[in-house]
């Protein structure tokens, strides 16, 4: 095995943020779907005999969204642990972990609700992003083999417990709800809150992207680390075809449609809340592929996707309320319901143009002010 370097470095890694660009566009999709199609909102798993195949197809793919930023969240873990070593990472992760979940409390979910003060609070991806990195600051000083067992005993274990249920009032029923069960939460009589992203498996995967972190290391070759990647994508990709066709572990049964499109469809419907083993293995598996594509063939469309993917919390916040404005203002037209898929592409696609040169300049921004080190938390 090659040992990479760990010299300090400060490059950025043009296929790791084109990724996060990529999936940045898919949950841009996916959020102005849920901003202009709510009355055609899709449960999950979905169900298949009712949600359109092109509905269907746009919620299938934002399902990439999560574990490609938890994934690559560990990976740019152990990058800056290499250079900042384990103690200095450690340190980071706990601080940033702690102010992605004060974001998600406060601006992100007023960016969804628009109540202050709220009477719901959702815990979704930046609150689970925000405790795996707390969860990672507890284990980054623990041997690589140990991290790559952890990570595989969670996600390929946690389905054991999706029959584990503690009901309201019961002692557990809290802490449960945030690791795994997906439930809500009353807080006071004024406010609830809604475990919407069970954090465990997020767990398993930060400690996944973490392992993976010495492949990209300065001194690893490039043919070695995407001999890697695409192991790990053939692995993933071929254990949850083999699990699906046996049709016996890992997520819900999918069964045979009234069409070959409907079982189809039912074949790939997988849980996300939480991710079940067979959802981590589809979109991980692909995740990778894309990675390696990305990597061998960027082109300038991975070059200006490289620059969405080098300042994702900004955009994050900054997508939210441009949509947020946006809904306001075609409401007011009488043009805030769409109808069919096609639109909620063409808008997302404007809106990435839209909000490209923003992005770019708090990306420069934060690339020329070193100094200003609260710019490393967005």
């Amino acid at each position: 095995m090659h040992a990479p370097s760990l010299l300090p470095t400060r490059r950025r890694i043009l296929s790791i943020d084109a990724l996060r660009g990529l999936v940045i566009v898919f949950m841009l999709v996916d959020h102005v779907r849920e901003t202009f199609l709510l009355h055609l909102q899709v449960g999950d798993p979905m169900d298949v005999a009712t949600t359109p195949p092109a509905l269907f197809a746009s919620r299938l793919l934002a399902h990439l969204c999560a574990p490609v930023f938890v994934f690559l969240t560990g990976l740019s873990a152990f990058l800056y642990a290499a250079r900042q070593g384990q103690g200095g990472a450690a340190s980071f992760l706990a601080k940033r972990g702690l102010f992605l979940v004060a974001l998600e409390l406060t601006v992100i979910n007023f960016a969804w609700t628009g109540a202050f003060p709220p009477t719901v609070i959702y815990l979704q991806v930046i609150w689970a992003i925000g405790l795996s990195m707390l969860a990672l600051a507890c284990l980054v000083r623990l041997p690589r083999v140990a991290l790559v067992a952890i990570g595989l005993a969670i996600v390929a274990g946690h389905n054991l417990f999706d029959a584990l249920h503690f009901a309201p009032g019961h002692p557990l029923h809290g802490l449960w709800a945030v690791l795994h069960d997906r439930g809500w939460l009353e807080i006071t009589d004024s406010l609830r809150v809604r475990t919407s992203y069970p954090v465990l498996p997020w767990i398993g995967i930060i400690c996944l992207g973490y392992a993976s972190g010495p492949w990209f290391g300065a001194g690893f070759p490039a043919a070695a680390r995407q001999r890697r990647l695409l192991a790990w994508a053939a692995g993933l990709l071929g254990g949850f075809a083999m699990l699906r066709g046996l049709n016996c572990y890992g997520d819900r049964p999918w069964v045979a449609g009234a069409t070959a499109q409907e079982t189809l469809m039912s074949f790939f419907n997988v849980t996300k809340y939480p991710p079940s083993l067979l959802f981590t293995a589809l979109t991980l598996g692909i995740g990778l592929l894309l990675l390696v594509l990305l990597e061998r063939r960027h082109g300038l469309l991975g070059e200006k996707l490289s620059v969405l993917g080098s300042a994702p919390m900004f955009f994050y916040i900054l997508h939210l309320y441009a949509l947020r404005l946006l809904h306001a203002a075609l409401s007011a037209l009488g043009m805030a319901r769409f109808e069919a898929v096609w639109p909620v592409w063409t808008l997302a696609l404007l809106l990435s143009l839209a909000l490209f040169p923003a992005v770019q300049a708090f990306a420069r921004l934060k690339a020329r002010r070193r100094d200003l080190a609260w710019l490393k938390y967005l």
